[in-house]
């Protein structure tokens, strides 16, 4: 892929970097030119990404957070995507899955978002999370904490962004769809085990994408890369679904 240098010199914080979405984004922020800063709580995984500057981190865990961020003088793109998957209705969701999902999902973004805008105030920026169609755009079966914690992601989103459009910051959410991914395989292997076969557990999630097939990781990180650089300049608070059609 012949890539631009459109993000040349840009300090970029990647957050669950380690694999899957967040990996892909990475990468691509690095293809871009960003100098780009990648964290995980998987810090064995998270050490092969070649080329950013890696740090093993605990997004839900407020301190821990803000003393990553008091390093950096400027940030000028945030990628956040920290999330957590739970698989069940409200009456299969326990308080402490709900629990654990508000944590992951919600917590992370208060705290990470919170300690990266102080960074940012002085020069703008772009802001980018990554929420979910599985949120307040759209309901789906055996996803209640799952949905309910995006929709927060996504009301933080569009909050952040017309609190600070005056500071020059961005803040978008991408929506993806189903992605293949690390975290999409072990679902599938859960799913496996209510099922017949593997097989048919992989079709139970592509029959929700209208376009007969699994969104990839590189995909949610061009959409991304855009959002970050000045081409996506005029695009601010909005929820961009990536999804496969299951939104049409």
């Amino acid at each position: 892929m012949d890539l631009t240098q459109r993000l040349k010199g840009k300090t970029a914080i990647v957050t669950a970097a380690a694999q899957g979405i967040g990996r892909a984004v990475a990468e691509r922020l690095m293809a871009e030119g960003a100098n780009v800063y990648a964290s995980d709580l998987n810090g064995k995984v998270l050490s092969s990404l070649n080329g950013a500057e890696t740090s093993v981190l605990d997004a839900t865990d407020d301190a821990a957070v803000k003393s990553y961020f008091n390093q950096f003088e400027q940030i000028d793109i945030l990628v956040h995507a920290v999330g957590y998957v739970h698989h069940g209705n409200i009456e299969e969701c326990s308080l402490k899955e709900w629990r654990k999902s508000c944590s992951i999902t919600l917590d992370s973004a208060y705290f990470v978002l919170g300690a990266a805008i102080p960074k940012m105030k002085n020069h703008g920026g772009s802001i980018i999370t990554i929420g979910s169609v599985a949120s307040s755009i759209k309901g789906f079966a055996k996803r209640a904490a799952y949905g309910a914690t995006k929709g927060g992601v996504l009301g933080l989103t569009k909050a952040v962004a017309a609190d600070y459009i005056g500071e020059k910051i961005r803040c978008n959410s991408v929506c993806p769809g189903t992605v293949d991914s690390p975290s999409l395989q072990g679902r599938i292997d859960e799913l496996a085990k209510t099922m017949d076969s593997r097989d048919e557990a992989v079709q139970y999630f592509i029959d929700r994408q209208p376009a007969g097939r699994f969104g990839q990781p590189e995909e949610i990180a061009g959409l991304c890369a855009f959002l970050a650089s000045d081409d996506g300049a005029f695009v601010n608070g909005q929820a961009i679904c990536i999804d496969g059609g299951i939104t049409i």
